[in-house]
């Protein structure tokens, strides 16, 4: 069998540029893949797409921007429910298949990280919305925590149960007789919820 392929994810934070760079070297990532729909951050100026895309060529790193086909804020009016941005309708949409399909074949050639601004993986949209679809593909996915520290998707699967739903983590989380997928799937939806954008967000 065929090894999975590998996908990582990286919240740049409040970290400096030498910082982030320094993390994407310690897991070797080859090319990032930017999904933040607005690459343009007032706080931390080096972060915003230009800035960004010139020092990560500068150490060797290759810079893609997926912000329209993987982004969270969208402009299509059917992703809105009540002025929420929902998951769901997002997935749907041809524009975020193709996203997927790209990422899917970048990491065929490049060891690659998914890059959005929040440190936990479980707060941002590159997890709740992006990995839940990619995770359905034969990937295997690992986030970059602040610290350096690599946490599986499983493990943060496990972590948003718990945190969400206030169940302990599952032993076989691969049986459906555990009731795993079903508490899952309920996470998910909850944590879509705290942290989608809204339209009437500043």
């Amino acid at each position: 069998m065929a090894p999975l392929q590998q996908i990582y994810t990286i919240g740049h934070s409040s970290q400096s540029m030498d910082e982030f760079i320094a993390q994407l070297q310690r897991h070797k990532v080859e090319a990032v893949v930017d999904v933040r729909s607005r690459p343009y951050s007032a706080r931390f100026p080096h972060f915003s797409r230009e800035p960004a895309q010139g020092s990560l060529k500068a150490a060797g790193v290759h810079y893609v921007f997926l912000g329209r086909e993987l982004g969270a804020r969208r402009e299509e009016p059917e992703c809105y429910v009540d002025g929420r941005a929902s998951y769901d309708s997002i997935a749907k949409l041809p524009a975020f298949a193709a996203g997927i399909e790209r990422v899917l074949a970048g990491a065929q050639s490049y060891r690659l990280a998914l890059m959005c601004a929040e440190h936990d993986p479980l707060i941002c949209h590159r997890t709740i919305l992006v990995c839940h679809e990619l995770k359905k593909h034969a990937v295997s996915i690992t986030h970059i925590r602040r610290d350096g520290n690599l946490e599986t998707h499983v493990q943060a699967e496990q972590r948003l149960i718990e945190e969400e739903l206030g169940s302990p983590g599952q032993t076989d989380m691969f049986s459906a007789a555990s009731g795993f997928p079903e508490l899952l799937e309920q996470a998910y939806v909850r944590r879509a919820c705290s942290i989608a954008y809204r339209r009437d967000q500043q």
